[in-house]
């Protein structure tokens, strides 16, 4: 704890607690002011739901008398009332009692004070109130205040914590394609008119007048691609395909000419078409067409592949028959960009026709939504239609950020995957109940930045600050500046600050006052009052007492 500075704290207290020098209690309430009382920490402070402290009083030499028997109770005195411990004994050195002795020729007695927090102790201070049992006779001493308090500064943690929505997929831009194709004669390069007024060329400029004509696509380019089957000897090949993509390019140049594409054309020759072989033979009813596949698996070398395959008489008239010459082609191929539904239009179709949007529109759109029932319901279509695990999960994370602790575990026990969103979800539901120890271990268990965060919040609840800051070095937000603020880096605190909001200027108003800069605390409390409990607050704040 930083004491601030001007605030004067009662360091040195004079308290009659067992001043016996005289043989009456009355007289020793007399000598109390020899008595001196000191409070280590000098300003009390909450730390993980407790004020704890250190009291030390100092007898003088002959003020304890031998005989006497000193009952000493802490007391904290706070707004609303006052928390008593159990009184601390002592004796003289010639009392037959089991208490702790104090000399006559004077001692130091160092004893802990340990409170749990109440609501009020804010502002508050530690007392200690003294009876002095001699013979039959007792006295009240009178009461001295040892410390002022107690300071909360710990509790503006942001302790919620935090839980992180599963992606959606959903893509602004579709990248399409439209397609067409020529066939050619085995060992030809010739493109044949027929081909040319085939149904696969319809198609393709058919294909070409639709995307032309549709605003949401665009045609950003096109490809002329080469092949020739693998058969005849890879050199061979090579060459003939090279011929095809010159004469599929001029074919291309020739039926587009009227649509003025003015986008570029890519020629491409691949030679030998394995790739095509291998997908036409998986797709075909072939008997053996797993042992070519087989074959393609095992050998990499052309020569090889189609030596192993021809050795398979019966299979290769087949192949020859069926698949070969279809892989003796050339392929027009249009390269479209799809523009997807804004985020306006998702918006508005929400509303308007929900039901056309499929699983990725639907969770992207539910992350436009505001309001916490709106963006439920879209997550919810999402559930009922597509049976989407990754909108049941948003579901408790909705209502888990939002403080709902009771519908987010309702939902999060819907979820069938436990991976380290789960876990993490699940810590924060632990948070959220105030169980600490649930919390720390579920985010152990997630083992990703956001659980690293959210433990960073458990630690400041059980006063492990400098543990929190090593958590949150990587990020900025407020918790961060909390916990620097907390071990003293005030300047890292200022710079973790990346919100302009009522709290964040709290934070900086105790920053600026830690600093003794009281135009600062001025100016910021001015703009954190505009939240009503923090102007609350901020009245009781021991932080600022010394600009009050």
């Amino acid at each position: 704890m930083i004491m601030n500075k001007g605030i004067k704290f009662l360091t040195a207290a004079v308290l009659g607690l067992a001043a016996v020098a005289c043989s009456s209690p009355k007289k020793m309430a007399e000598q109390a002011e020899n008595v001196v009382v000191k409070s280590d920490p000098a300003v009390l402070e909450v730390v993980a739901g407790k004020i704890n402290a250190d009291v030390t009083v100092t007898y003088p030499e002959k003020y304890f008398h031998p005989k006497a028997i000193l009952e000493v109770t802490p007391v904290i005195v706070y707004e609303g009332g006052e928390a008593k411990m159990e009184p601390y004994v002592f004796q003289g050195e010639k009392v037959k009692d089991n208490y702790e002795v104090v000399s006559a020729d004077g001692a130091t007695v160092t004893k802990p004070v340990s409170f749990e927090y109440a609501p009020g102790m804010e502002k508050c201070y530690l007392e200690l109130r003294g009876v002095v049992k001699f013979g039959d006779k007792t006295t009240e001493l009178p009461t001295k205040k040892v410390a002022d308090g107690a300071n909360t500064t710990y509790m503006l943690v942001c302790k919620n914590g935090k839980v992180d929505y599963k992606a959606d997929a959903y893509q602004e831009i579709i990248k399409q394609t439209a397609e067409g194709q020529v066939l050619y004669t085995i060992n030809s390069s010739v493109v044949r008119n027929n081909q040319l007024k085939g149904e696969s060329v319809k198609n393709f400029l058919a294909a070409l007048d639709e995307i032309q004509s549709n605003e949401r696509k665009e045609l950003v380019s096109t490809d002329v691609v080469a092949y020739a089957s693998p058969d005849g000897g890879e050199e061979l090949n090579t060459k003939l395909s090279a011929k095809r993509s010159e004469t599929a390019e001029k074919a291309f140049n020739k039926i587009t000419k009227g649509d003025e594409l003015d986008v570029p054309v890519n020629v491409k020759s691949i030679g030998q078409d394995w790739e095509g072989f291998q997908e036409l033979v998986s797709e075909s009813d072939i008997e053996d067409k797993d042992l070519i596949i087989r074959v393609l698996s095992m050998y990499s070398d052309p020569a090889v592949r189609e030596q192993e395959i021809k050795n398979m008489s019966a299979v290769y008239k087949e192949l020859a028959k069926e698949i070969l010459p279809e892989l003796r082609r050339a392929r027009f191929i249009a390269n479209v960009e799809y523009t997807n539904y804004t985020s306006e239009e998702l918006l508005q179709l929400i509303n308007d026709n929900i039901d056309v949007l499929d699983e990725e529109a639907l969770l992207r759109a539910a992350t436009l939504v505001k309001d916490l029932k709106g963006k439920v319901a879209v997550y919810e279509k999402a559930v009922e239609k597509y049976s989407s695990a990754r909108a049941q999960y948003n579901i408790a994370a909705a209502y888990l950020n939002a403080g709902e602790t009771a519908k987010g575990k309702a939902a999060l026990a819907k979820v069938s995957e436990k991976d380290a969103d789960w876990q993490n979800a699940m810590g924060v539901v632990a948070l959220q109940e105030g169980n600490l120890a649930d919390a720390a271990k579920y985010f152990a268990s997630a083992g990703n930045a956001t659980s690293k965060e959210n433990q960073a919040v458990v630690d400041i609840l059980n006063g492990k600050y400098a543990d929190a800051a090593a958590k949150l070095a990587d990020s900025k937000g407020l918790n961060k500046a909390l916990a620097l603020i907390l071990t003293n880096d005030l300047a890292g605190a200022s710079k973790a600050i990346c919100c302009d909001c009522p709290k964040g200027a709290y934070l900086k108003a105790v920053i600026a006052a830690r600093q003794g800069n009281a135009e600062d605390v001025k100016a910021n409390l001015e703009k954190a009052g505009k939240d009503s409990d923090l102007a609350a607050r901020a009245a009781k704040d021991i932080e600022f007492v010394q600009f009050q």
